[in-house]
């Protein structure tokens, strides 16, 4: 098996291995996963965190060892909190809101030995959930963007994924799977912070969106909205 991770600011997640194929996903600086497949161009991978697959471009990760990914599995993660910052090796890489920090300690993250100096915002989740309402605002006005994570392009699941992430909690990448976990409950009970669920005529999930105090909904579509 052959393991990897991202160093990039974002790296599109394609449904197919070739760069005029659809994104389904993207991965953010500091995200690990295993090789399924790898080819000449394109490998296929399955992310650590929510066990989704896609094809990525060979030029657009680098190898870690097992022990690495093994360690980065148990690990709780550090994740940043600026919605743009820089880390810094040779040279400044820019990377989002949600990314990791992996092995951080003393300002510095660690991949492969090399050392990414770090000086911004972290966290490794927040206890009070009206901090969840708090950073969903961050992604007000973020256009939406099938596949799409970051403030500057993100879809219904990778908001809700990404905003639960920042609260240090993992759930998986898709609107349905996000629906097969936690607690069903009645609309009367319904608290800040909690997910709401759509479904089309065939009663199928396709669409989800986080409560707000006042029992809007903050969502992706079209745009980051309530």
């Amino acid at each position: 098996m052959i393991y990897g991770i991202c160093e990039l600011s974002v790296t599109p997640i394609r449904k197919n291995p070739s760069d005029k194929s659809e994104m389904v996903n993207q991965l953010l600086f500091g995200e690990h996963f295993k090789i399924i497949k790898k080819e000449e161009r394109w490998s296929y991978i399955r992310l650590s965190h929510d066990n989704y697959e896609g094809w990525i471009c060979n030029k657009q990760w680098i190898e870690i060892n097992e022990e690495t990914y093994l360690r980065l599995d148990k690990e709780i993660p550090t994740i940043t909190m600026d919605l743009i910052d820089i880390v810094r090796k040779d040279n400044a890489t820019p990377i989002i809101i949600g990314s990791i920090l992996p092995s951080f300690k003393s300002g510095y993250a660690n991949i492969n030995d090399n050392l990414y100096q770090f000086d911004g915002l972290t966290t490794n989740g927040f206890s009070k959930k009206q901090e969840l309402i708090k950073n969903s605002f961050i992604y007000l006005n973020a256009p939406y963007l099938w596949g799409g994570r970051t403030p500057f392009g993100i879809d219904c699941s990778g908001f809700t994924q990404i905003i639960y992430r920042l609260q240090g909690i993992s759930i998986p990448r898709d609107a349905y799977q996000q629906a097969n976990i936690g607690k069903e409950i009645k609309f009367n009970e319904i608290q800040p912070g909690d997910l709401a669920f759509f479904k089309n005529n065939e009663e199928q999930i396709t669409h989800v969106g986080i409560i707000l105090d006042d029992k809007n909904i903050i969502h992706a579509s079209g745009k980051v909205r309530i």
